[in-house]
């Protein structure tokens, strides 16, 4: 991936935030600066060159993974070496991420710099993916894609909530994946209530409605995908909300392109619902991005006032829950183009009766 590009576009930034460098804590972002893989490093993008710091545990990983950046290998605690760093580049004010730095570093920092707190600055950067991310994105959820099939095929009656999520996670390895993109959400009958419901020893019975979230992880990027299927004939209000469910979800894909807000397509999808009177069943926002961490920006939500940028990815899962009942969710992840939406998967929305 062409990290020093991303690199020139946040350097790009320092005279409108008023600073000579730019302080990178948070390890996702670390990665899409640098393209280091490890658990622990930071980069200091600066105006003349940039520098790359982790511990001697990943040495030899920084010199195959990082090119560019001149690498320091720090055998103490990072503070001291990041702020010689610092010193080091002769910068006055540094800009850093205010979520993603603990308080002794910023003391540690403070000696030697001006710090200047921002906010999802680099976030802003990843919500427009480039070529190479989609395609591992696409990559990602070609494997959920080919797992539900055969997982599907896999369920009776007995099996359990927690069964049906390590066959889940287990088949999308065997295709490919370097991990589960989380924490898989499997849900049978009022449980299925829980918007994020974890899955338990409950064993599946016939009319339990099944919904299940899940996403594969290829080199770093996730896919996210919810289903919600039925064993045996679903009564008929499950149905009806099934299918208002899959109606708001295509206003909200139909709503999407590039330069539209988010809460303008929170809104298109959640209207038919509210229309219904089951706005209250439906407690979540419309969706988020994903790319080098399962949830990112945009954020598709109520009021949400930041534009959706052509090259996004993002969800699209709207869900009505009623407690003691069930709950139906459907979520796909679509890629954001100025003329509309392409969706990703290309597992069937039409309601599944197994």
């Amino acid at each position: 991936m062409d990290h020093e590009s991303r690199r020139l576009r946040l350097r790009a930034r320092l005279d409108e935030l008023g600073v000579e460098a730019f302080l990178v804590t948070f390890g996702p972002n670390v990665r899409y600066l640098s393209g280091f893989t490890g658990s622990n490093a930071q980069l200091v993008v600066a105006r003349g060159r940039d520098v790359f710091l982790t511990d001697g545990r990943y040495e030899s990983q920084a010199a195959a993974e990082v090119t560019g950046p001149e690498r320091i290998i720090y055998l103490a605690e990072f503070p001291p070496a990041l702020a010689e760093a610092c010193a080091g580049l002769g910068v006055g004010r540094v800009a850093f991420e205010a979520e993603h730095m603990t308080v002794g570093t910023h003391e540690d920092l403070r000696a030697v710099c001006e710090l200047v707190p921002t906010r999802r600055e680099i976030d802003r950067l990843r919500r427009e993916k480039d070529a190479e991310e989609r395609e591992l994105l696409k990559a990602a959820q070609a494997i959920a894609d080919a797992a539900l099939p055969e997982v599907l095929d896999r369920i009776r009656a007995g099996v359990t909530e927690r069964e049906i999520a390590i066959d889940l996670e287990a088949t999308m390895r065997r295709l490919g994946a370097q991990d589960r993109a989380f924490e898989s959400i499997v849900a049978f009958g009022s449980s299925a209530a829980e918007p994020h419901h974890g899955p338990t020893d409950r064993a599946l019975a016939p009319g339990d409605v099944i919904k299940m979230d899940f996403g594969a992880l290829v080199a770093g990027y996730h896919s996210d995908m919810t289903r919600t299927v039925f064993l045996g004939e679903p009564s008929g209000r499950l149905r009806d909300i099934y299918e208002l469910v899959r109606a708001a979800q295509q206003a909200g894909i139909d709503a999407v392109r590039g330069g539209t807000t988010e809460g303008a397509v929170d809104a298109a999808a959640r209207r038919p619902i509210e229309e219904a009177g089951f706005g209250p069943a439906f407690p979540h926002g419309l969706g988020h991005g994903v790319g080098l961490q399962i949830h990112e920006g945009p954020w598709l939500r109520r009021a949400g006032g930041d534009v959706v940028p052509a090259g996004a990815v993002i969800t699209v899962e709207p869900g009505i829950y009623l407690e003691g009942v069930g709950g139906v969710r459907i979520e796909d992840m679509v890629e954001v183009t100025d003329s509309g939406a392409v969706l990703l998967p290309t597992s069937p929305r039409e309601l599944i009766v197994l």
